[in-house]
């Protein structure tokens, strides 16, 4: 038997050749699954249910990582030969501050990470199983080999698998096939060599459940599914978002500056005869300062920080990284149907094709959506429970679910020895299943003869806001079974109309996002007068509505000229809400949709932001970057607020490490071609840019100016450019100031020296960035707590240390009362003059 555990995983395993009953005996399994004991042994066996490995490998990697970078491994390198060729008091300073740098890093990401985890814990997608004989929900990444799963309408199917029971089932498999109508499903077994799309008693990974039910035996998993291996020899991974894109570009951008400086200084101080090795530290030293080593790790603390945030206001982040995006979007498409609505839909009357109510209709109606076991909707609960009837003596005999082509739902019941198939659906697809009318109890009329009636009874419902749908019937004679083939020749019965009142001050919370930048499209399947309808309700006046048909004919070439003028997409079908999320992006947007139901999966995958809901079915939740807790445009419009906020405070840190930071180091290099000594020594450096760290990891919590968080703000490398030099000779302007007060009017010792300048450049450093956090003037934007506590504990510390014991280790001295009267009289004008220069800088460049 441990031969056919090792077979399963084999691809010559053809388990689409075996029957349910065989492939069972294989997997050394039964229809009541697995013991939660097997299940672990199983996952031990086969691993996790994952196509890759997890990026982190723990606490250890996390720790690791934070010295991956070249120069950290070239200073280590340095350090460790210093200690070999002569005294090693000053290598090992050197590796003690940058491993406090790495412990203080490692230990700011880990809380991070923890608190994430928490957080998509909540919306994780889980999945039903069979263990211990009772239905169990697990994880996704739990599912093993002999597992057995219960399949519903909107799950997602979380491996491969046989089918062992079938009821009406239809699997969306585009990921897999290309193709774009689902695929129906039985148990019937089939030859060892057909094609993928012809294993029609199997399913995959990474497709969904359109309708109908099912039982499965998990056959494979992971890397070892038809997904997984796809995945693995296209080594297929998320798509970089822009945000990730920004980063990127900075990092390369700050990369070529730091190579090109660094080898310049270190080759020129060679040429002037200065030792290789201290050279080559030094040179080392400043690329630490120059670089933004914090980077990842302040990227990280502020995402984690402003999903915590987020979460206080009912907004889950799964993939961090689409905070950015959820911020800088300014274009949100949403369905009407519980976001702009109060999502309870009320039936408000059954009745024949003149309008009048009646109790037949009705009855029909309630039988059809009484027997229904496809996916919950509104629609079918709502009949449920605003109609009552006495029903024990029809029996259900079989159902073709509702899906999103044909837009029915029909059901045959068998009462008194007649069957009949009852359908409900959109009006329009009723109608063109009908071939006769039923205008009183005896009287059948042509179709034909009154359909335009009933479209202008349709037209008048609609205009007043109400959803109608149509219900037909048919009868079967001694037939008890139906396809899809059985919908033609029915009669027509007459109309339901039901009614979704929009949200009380959905009006208020338009004109918010509109404040914030942000427009929002409307795309609905509804016809065109209940979108008008609502629109006029919500305040959306003068909107420009496209319909189904129309879109149709419009190429993708002139979709995208015409898309961001248009602001109701009436009559969609689902495959083209994709089309239309894909024309705003490349119009420039940054665009966000709102999506709860299985034909919204697709416009979800595309979306720069998908954004989904707790009760969503599983398909949509899996797909989304982030996830609500209400569907609420109320909710929407705080997490947008808080994506800005944790971008905003994300670009101070790249607006500190350009600036105050880049301009100390760019002036170091430069002093250092013209003095006979070092201006300071390695360890003076990494101690400096160590203190400076403090402030800067505090700057999640900081409070940012309204300006960053009322319009959509993105990436811009030449405006960060420009800052960067701007900032950075402002920086370095006084910092040559400071070099020749102190070496040609003070005429100051080398000790005295490295002292004013490790002062003079930790404590403007810190100062600045209360400049840098605020467009306004920083003396009336008040920082947060922690930035302010740690920026004067800082200078506290800096001006301490001289007067200390570890003064001796570091190289550094006391100094006069004069000197740092006049080092704090550089800082305080250093401070003015920045101050003057971002007001001007501002007023030109926009960031």
């Amino acid at each position: 038997m441990q031969q056919n555990k090792e077979d399963t995983r084999n691809p010559l395993f053809n388990f689409w050749n075996l029957s349910p009953k065989d492939c069972l005996d294989h997997l050394e399994t039964n229809a009541l699954g697995l013991s939660e004991s097997e299940a672990k042994e199983r996952i031990f066996k086969f691993g996790a249910n994952r196509l890759t490995k997890k990026k982190e490998s723990g606490s250890i990697g996390l720790f690791f990582s934070q010295f991956k970078s070249p120069i950290i491994l070239l200073l280590f390198f340095a350090a460790g030969l210093s200690i070999i060729v002569r005294d090693s008091t000053d290598a090992m300073i050197i590796l003690g501050i940058v491993l406090i740098s790495g412990v203080l890093g490692f230990w700011q990401e880990l809380g991070a990470k923890n608190a994430v985890a928490k957080l998509i814990a909540m919306v994780q997608v889980k999945v039903s199983v069979y263990r211990d004989h009772s239905l169990k929900d697990v994880s996704l990444e739990d599912v093993v080999p002999g597992d057995i799963l219960r399949l519903t309408a909107g799950d997602v199917i979380p491996a491969d698998c046989l089918l062992l029971e079938s009821k009406d089932l239809f699997v969306n498999e585009a990921t897999l096939t290309g193709e774009t109508y689902p695929a129906e499903k039985n148990i019937d077994t089939v030859p060892k060599d057909s094609g993928l799309s012809k294993r029609t008693n199997s399913l995959w990974m990474g497709t969904h459940v359109i309708s109908g039910e099912a039982k499965a035996i998990v056959v494979r998993t992971g890397k070892d599914t038809e997904f997984g291996k796809i995945s693995e020899r296209l080594k297929l991974r998320p798509p970089e978002n822009e945000f990730e894109t920004g980063v990127r570009k900075f990092g390369f951008f700050l990369l070529h500056i730091t190579l090109l400086l660094v080898i310049a200084i270190f080759v020129i101080n060679v040429l002037l005869g200065r030792s290789v090795l201290d050279s080559f530290l030094f040179s080392l030293a400043l690329a630490v300062g120059l670089t933004p080593q914090l980077l990842p790790a302040i990227i990280s603390i502020n995402l984690s920080h402003g999903a915590k945030k987020m979460a206080e206001k009912k907004v889950i982040v799964k993939r961090l990284t689409a905070i950015e995006n959820f911020g800088n979007m300014n274009i949100i498409c949403s369905d009407k149907t519980g976001t702009l609505t109060e999502g309870t839909v009320k039936m408000e009357s059954a009745m024949d094709i003149f309008g009048n109510k009646n109790e037949t209709v009705a009855l029909y109606a309630f039988i059809n959506a009484s027997f229904e076991t496809g996916f919950v909707n509104a629609i079918d609960e709502s009949i449920r429970n605003d109609l009552q009837f006495e029903i024990s003596e029809y029996k259900k005999e079989d159902e073709i679910p509702y899906d999103f082509i044909r837009k029915c739902l029909s059901i045959v019941v068998s009462h008194k020895d007649e069957h009949k198939m009852i359908t409900k659906g959109a009006l329009t697809n009723i109608l063109s299943l009908c071939s006769f009318v039923q205008t009183d109890s005896n009287t059948k009329v042509p179709i034909d003869s009154v359909q335009e009636q009933i479209l202008a009874k349709y037209e008048e419902l609609s205009a007043k806001g109400y959803r109608i749908l149509g219900l037909a019937v048919k009868d079967l004679g001694e037939s008890s079974r139906i396809n899809k083939l059985e919908e033609m020749n029915m009669i027509f019965l007459g109309l339901l109309s039901f009614y979704d009142p929009p949200k009380p001050n959905v009006n208020q919370t338009i004109a918010e996002l509109n404040r914030l930048g942000v427009s929002l499209k409307v795309i609905t399947g509804d016809n065109r007068f209940v979108a008008a309808s609502l629109c006029s309700q919500i305040g959306l006046k003068n909107h420009r509505t496209l319909c189904g048909p129309e879109l149709s004919a419009i190429s993708d070439e002139a979709l995208t000229q015409l898309v961001g003028n248009i602001d109701v997409f009436a009559e969609i079908e689902p495959n083209s809400k994709e089309r239309i999320i894909i024309a705003l992006k490349k119009a420039g947007n940054v665009v966000g949709y709102i999506g709860d139901g299985i034909n919204d999966v697709s416009a979800l995958h595309s979306a720069d932001v998908g954004i989904s809901v707790e009760t969503a079915v599983d398909v949509a939740k899996n797909a989304a970057d982030i996830v609500l807790l209400e569907k609420d445009l109320e909710v929407l419009v705080d997490g947008v607020q808080e994506g800005r906020v944790t971008f905003a405070n994300t670009l101070k840190y790249v607006f500190m490490a350009t600036s105050a930071n880049f301009g100390n180091m760019f002036s170091m290099a430069g002093v250092s071609l013209f003095l006979p000594f070092l201006p300071l020594l390695p360890k003076q450096i990494l101690l400096t840019n160590f203190l400076t760290d403090f402030p800067e990891m505090t700057i999640a919590t900081d409070r940012v100016d309204l300006e960053m968080v009322s319009s959509p703000k993105r990436w811009d490398i030449v405006a960060i450019r420009k800052f960067m030099i701007v900032f950075g000779l402002v920086s370095s302007f006084f910092d040559y100031m400071t070099f020749g007060i102190l070496q040609w009017v003070l005429q100051v010792s080398h000790e005295q020296f490295r002292t004013g300048w490790f002062i003079e450049s930790v404590v403007s450093a810190s100062l600045i960035v209360l400049v840098i956090r605020t467009r306004n003037p920083f003396y009336k934007s008040r920082p947060s707590k922690p930035l302010l506590f740690a920026t004067l504990s800082v200078i506290a510390i800096t001006l301490a240390i001289p007067y200390t014991p570890i003064a001796e280790i570091f190289g550094l001295v006391p100094l006069p009362l004069e000197f740092m009267g006049l080092l704090f009289g550089i800082i305080l004008l250093y401070i003015s003059v920045a101050e003057i220069a971002k007001r001007r800088f501002y007023k030109k460049v926009n960031i």
